[in-house]
């Protein structure tokens, strides 16, 4: 699927090509603020992220559009940065030199996301769009530089479509990892829990737990001030775009990977798929509290989800061997 066929509740012309300038846009001329969430275990090799920031470092030239990047390192990834000169210096010289560096002790990726997007946030105004760009993928390789070439086009959508929530999906075969995850875990449980609200979510995106995305200042507030997971935030923030009516669209990345491997673990495949399931029970808590009979419903649908996550976990233990 292209961009073209994205599926979008705004019904606006579509989005040009190209880094919007300060003037093409009258409707919101607000700024475009990059967060970016350095890998939790430094590479090795630095050349994925050498072409990462070297798109940051345009985007830093560019400050009619782009208020000055965030980018937000692990407190121990500092420090495992500090036993590796070559690392250090990457850091000290191009990484700070190209965007502001937010040292946060976290539990995992989603909370980094916190961490970033709430300094953006309270930098923004009413105008401005919030842009989360993961550190972890090959952008170092053809495809990887095929798509830092193309991310922009996913602000073009949230910009000028005025939408609430745009996803990144990345493009995989029906045998990748992440693939079989999102659909034997993540879409299965989300039936369970919300089906109406699954199918709505499924009618945007084959990729629930996207880490590409960006946010309209509006929703990313409503967001932010709301309980914040530290895993699953994505499909939080699509289950509350979905429950409100926000205005969603996705936009087709391309087929890149952040697996070293390229496939994940039987064992983080496991892990993904329970952190799934926790995560879902307490939204689905939440909501439903206030009625008198929830409890019951609860009961219900956990001994069901109980039964999802093991059929779940059966497949990807054969699937992944």
């Amino acid at each position: 699927m292209d961009n073209a066929a994205m599926k979008s509740t705004a019904k606006k012309s579509p989005p040009r090509s190209g880094p919007r300038t300060a003037s093409a846009s009258t409707s919101a001329p607000g700024l475009i603020h990059p967060v970016i969430t350095f890998p939790f275990r430094h590479p090795a090799n630095l050349e994925d992220l050498e072409h990462l920031y070297g798109l940051v470092a345009r985007l830093n030239a560019n400050k009619t559009t782009y208020a000055r990047p965030i980018t937000v390192m692990d407190c121990k990834t500092r420090a495992a940065l500090a036993k590796s000169p070559r690392h250090l210096q990457f850091r000290n010289r191009t990484v700070a030199r190209h965007s502001d560096i937010v040292d946060a002790w976290c539990v995992d990726t989603c909370q980094m996301w916190y961490s970033g997007l709430g300094l953006a946030y309270e930098r923004g105004g009413p105008k401005d769009v919030y842009w989360l760009i993961p550190g972890d993928f090959n952008y170092g390789s053809a495809v990887g530089r095929d798509v830092l070439s193309r991310l922009h086009d996913l602000l073009e959508i949230c910009d000028e479509l005025q939408q609430d929530l745009c996803i990144g999906e990345i493009a995989t075969d029906h045998n990748n990892s992440k693939q079989l995850i999102d659909t034997y875990g993540t879409f299965a449980l989300l039936y369970n829990w919300f089906p109406r609200e699954a199918q709505e979510i499924r009618s945007y995106t084959e990729r629930p737990r996207s880490e590409f995305f960006a946010a309209r200042h509006g929703f990313l507030g409503e967001m932010l001030h709301r309980r914040w997971y530290a895993y699953e935030q994505t499909v939080v923030m699509l289950l509350h775009a979905v429950l409100e009516k926000k205005h969603i669209s996705r936009f087709l990345v391309g087929n890149i990977s952040d697996l070293p491997e390229g496939r994940d673990s039987l064992n983080s495949a496991m892990q993904q798929v329970e952190r799934t399931e926790r995560v879902l029970k307490t939204f689905w808590r939440e909501q439903q509290q206030e009625k008198s009979t929830w409890s019951e419903r609860y009961r219900l649908l956990e001994s069901q989800s109980e039964q999802v996550r093991r059929t779940a976990l059966i497949l990807l233990e054969n699937l992944l061997k």
